[in-house]
């Protein structure tokens, strides 16, 4: 069951790991399978409920441009943006979610990530686009087929929209910030859906649940907000080396964890392998 304890950790971690190339619901996956609620039907709700908290600071940091509405273009290069989530998510739903019980998918992707992510500034060079407005909707929607590669856990959503969006020639600064952008649509339409699913299959908030998810919200909304002001001040200076690095750690002590019994690992089904889903995917976060 989860406690009040539980869930503040939950929520540090998605509002740290949300923006940053580590992938939040790689690091969710561990904590709470460290913590041993992993199982229970109100710890996944909660982890996809308190994204909501984290993308509102990204609202509010930016709410110039998402409350521009003279600037239509704005919103419909989102739309673009967001297609190839959407329609990978209502394709594949339930294979993702097989996915999501793989603690060993989350290190072997935490690893492989992170050797991408030291080799990312070098691979593409500095980009000269560094203006949302000079993005069109190809290169929208070329971002938005990267996203589809996070599906996957550990690959990170983040990491996946600013390895687009280097590809299609953005600064670091605005790879950044159009990753930002793109995840509002996206993570509010996986927690209405996941919402919508939980409410179909009968469930209810019991004792302080409701409570607890409301708090939860509120820390993912400060804790997300200093990292997304930390992060894009960091990238204008930095590579994004140090969180390859990082990753590359976090995943190998994962495949240890799991090895010492510390974390569970659920093996994915023979037909809902990673190698398969990740194929089907890219063929298609």
């Amino acid at each position: 069951m989860m406690t009040w304890l539980h869930a503040i950790i939950l929520a540090i971690v998605e509002g740290l790991s949300e923006f940053l190339p580590i992938s939040s619901t790689g690091h969710m996956i561990v904590a709470s399978s460290i913590m041993g609620i992993n199982e229970a039907a109100f710890t996944k709700l909660f982890e996809v409920c308190i994204q909501f908290g984290a993308i509102l600071s990204v609202v509010v940091i930016y709410k110039k441009k998402f409350f521009d509405f003279k600037r239509m273009d704005f919103y419909l290069k989102l739309v673009a943006a967001v297609i190839p989530a959407l329609a990978m998510g209502a394709l594949f739903s339930k294979k993702i979610d097989a996915l999501l019980e793989s603690s060993l998918t989350v290190g072997v992707s935490f690893i492989v990530g992170g050797v991408v992510l030291l080799f990312i500034d070098n691979i593409f060079k500095a980009g000269k686009i560094d203006d949302d407005a000079q993005v069109g909707y190809p290169k929208a929607f070329i971002i938005g087929c990267f996203q589809v590669i996070a599906m996957i856990p550990g690959v990170s959503r983040s990491a996946a929209t600013i390895v687009g969006a280097l590809q299609q020639k953005l600064t670091r600064r605005l790879a950044a910030e159009f990753s930002f952008f793109l995840a509002v649509p996206t993570m509010a339409a996986a927690t209405a859906k996941k919402l919508l699913d939980f409410r179909k299959e009968g469930f209810h908030f019991e004792g302080g649940q409701l409570p607890m998810l409301i708090a939860g919200n509120v820390i993912a909304f400060v804790v997300a907000y200093i990292a997304v002001k930390s992060f894009i001040s960091y990238v204008q200076k930095h590579s994004f080396r140090v969180f390859g690095i990082y990753r590359i750690i976090a995943g190998i002590g994962v495949i240890v964890l799991i090895n010492m019994g510390v974390i569970k690992n659920h093996p994915v089904k023979a037909e809902q392998t990673p190698i398969e889903q990740t194929s089907k995917n890219t063929e298609g976060k």
